[in-house]
């Protein structure tokens, strides 16, 4: 079934490309074998303008097909993309049918459409920067469907669809959120699923002063090493950040598999520290500041009293 669909998607490009392309060919023989002295300017022209566009439509079906065959399964080429190549392709199949239709005065008679462009733009200036942003988002292909992205540091969700004027994402709470094309190209973007599925995170974990601080490196990289839902390669490893009054700050660095175990891999990376931390009876980490002050000696202070009196 999917072949022969496969195979009807080709067939009315070709046929009407080939149909226009012969009738190009052989209209002049035709007159002059069935209308002898008719005019087959009109002919020439209606078949001329039929093969640009059965061509274009053509020429998009084939590299639409060549775009899904090199989207792998896990991030597939965007449909934007492919809409622009067709739109694109169309554009110029028009463009050319203008100029041969008009002649000489095509450029004219786009120039005198200037003014009524500018104001156009003008009036849908904001949709018209979501259509550009869109553009570029499909040709740089930053992200693509099936990518978990964030989105300034607040928006995280699965890329759903790429459209001309904005992207839908799909939250961890199966939420939809649609957002701007425009919104998403002005703003910093981090994408999880790019280059590889995997990535590092990390949580800091403070530890008090009574436990050395090679000690506490060894506690926390035997507690992360425990875990299951992480990835035990790359091995998760552990660095002494800062060492304060409250206590010593280390970095638990582990390896998340995809990102939709981000929030389990912390979970579970917090309650094996939790339970090594209680096992091996550390207090809670406590700010320790003494205070040193001089101590007047007896001398000067009889001296104060002396002055006091007199």
């Amino acid at each position: 079934m999917t072949s022969r669909l496969g195979i009807l998607r080709f067939f009315w490009p070709i046929f009407f490309f080939s149909a226009s392309v012969a009738i190009y060919i052989f209209h002049e023989a035709a007159f002059q074998q069935f209308a002898p002295g008719g005019d087959p300017g009109a002919v020439r022209q209606l078949s001329t303008a039929a093969a640009y566009y059965s061509g274009a439509w053509l020429l998009a079906r084939l590299l639409g097909a060549a775009l899904r065959r090199t989207g792998n399964g896990r991030r597939k080429v965007p449909k934007l993309l492919r809409e622009l190549i067709t739109a694109a392709l169309f554009l110029a199949a028009t463009v050319a049918t203008v100029a041969m239709l008009l002649g000489q005065s095509a450029g004219g008679a786009l120039a005198s459409s200037g003014l009524i462009i500018a104001i156009l733009g003008f009036a849908i200036r904001n949709v018209l920067a979501d259509v550009l942003s869109g553009i570029a988002l499909g040709l740089e292909a930053p992200f693509r469907i099936g990518d978990w992205i964030e989105i300034d540091g607040t928006i995280r969700g699965r890329v759903i669809e790429i459209g001309w004027r904005t992207t839908r994402l799909q939250t961890r709470n199966d939420t939809y959120m649609i957002l701007p094309n425009s919104q998403i190209s002005r703003q910093r973007m981090t994408n999880y699923s790019a280059p590889r599925k995997h990535y590092r995170a990390s949580l800091e974990i403070v530890l008090g002063h009574d436990i050395p601080v090679s000690q506490g490196k060894e506690l926390l990289a035997a507690a992360a090493a425990s875990t299951e839902i992480i990835m035990k390669s790359p091995e998760p490893d552990v660095r002494a950040l800062s060492y304060d009054t409250h206590g010593v700050t280390f970095a638990v660095r582990y390896w998340v598999p995809s990102f939709v175990d981000d929030i389990d891999c912390r979970d579970v990376m917090l309650v094996a520290i939790d339970a090594a931390i209680r096992e091996r009876g550390l207090p809670p980490p406590y700010s320790r500041v003494k205070l040193v002050a001089p101590v007047p000696s007896r001398s000067t202070f009889e001296e104060f009293l002396d002055t006091g009196n007199s």
